[in-house]
Order: structure tokens, then C-alpha cells, then sequence
């Protein structure tokens, strides 16, 4: 038998696929588009809250329990991004950003908007901005983005 010669192909394969995301994370998606509001789980030992929700904890995998969180928090880290893709929304520059909303133990990553890149900062206070009710689909997009907040008081 004659040696085969190795032919190597490349090209992309794009390939659109649908997922069931559970239990927790149904209602957590279906808590936004219909309510406009921003759930997490806490663990009854570790005393963890955590956004995205978890049905179990990491650490000690007790079953978490629902806990509806304020749509704001403050800015851990980011990163801006200057260039275009497909998959990127339309505004440029784009931000993401970790945002840990008040009362949680884990950051939630998502857009920022309404912010001048050399205004950003760890620490800065941030809240959600919600898509329009019938724009709302059920997916972490229906939160626009994070943007500052006025902090009023002494």
C-alpha cells in the first residue's frame, strides 16, 4: 500500500447552536426581560452571593438560595477595546467591564457606556441601564450597559 499523503484543509466552520441554560440561569435571564431586575444566589454556609447566579456554590456545593440585588455596584476592572468585529456591539470604543454589584461576593462582566475611557477607575460607582420592556429578549444584553452614577448625599 502506498504512503498517503497528509491533506490539511483550512477554513473556518461557523456553526450557530442553541443551548438550554438551566433552571437558575432561565430565571435569571427571564427576571431581566420582564422585570428589569438583577437576581443572584447566596450560599447558606459560605455566605457568598453570587452574580452570575450559581445553583450550587463552588466552594462547598450547599444549594444556593435567590436573592434580588440592586442594579448597581462598582467598577473592579476593564478594559477598553479599539477594534471591530462581528460579534462586538456598534459603539466604538467598546468597554467591558467587572462590575460588582452592592451586596455581592463575585463580579459580573458586561459593557460600559455613558463614559470616557480616561474617566474609568476600580472603585468607580456604576449602574445598570436597561433595555426598553418590549426590546427585552431574555439574554444579558437586555441590560445595555453599566454607566456612572451620581452619588448624591455627604
Amino acid at each position: 500500500m502506498p504512503e498517503e499523503e497528509a491533506v490539511i484543509y483550512r477554513g473556518r466552520i461557523r456553526m450557530p447552536y442553541t443551548w438550554a441554560v438551566g433552571e437558575t440561569g432561565s430565571f435569571f435571564l427571564t427576571q431581566l426581560r420582564d422585570h428589569a431586575r438583577i437576581w443572584g444566589t447566596r450560599c447558606p454556609q459560605c455566605r457568598r452571593t453570587m452574580v452570575p447566579p450559581r445553583r450550587n456554590c463552588p466552594r462547598c456545593l450547599a444549594k444556593t438560595h435567590w436573592l434580588q440585588l440592586e442594579p448597581r455596584g462598582s467598577l473592579v476592572t476593564y478594559t477598553v477595546v479599539h477594534y471591530r468585529h462581528r460579534i462586538h456591539p456598534p459603539q466604538e470604543p467598546l468597554i467591558y467591564g467587572v462590575i460588582k454589584l452592592e451586596g455581592a461576593d463575585t463580579g459580573l462582566t458586561h459593557l460600559l457606556g455613558e463614559v470616557d475611557p480616561a474617566d474609568l477607575r476600580p472603585g468607580l460607582l456604576l449602574e445598570a441601564v436597561f433595555k426598553e420592556p418590549e426590546q427585552r429578549r431574555g439574554h444579558i444584553l437586555d441590560i445595555l450597559y453599566f454607566r456612572p452614577r451620581e452619588v448624591t448625599g455627604s
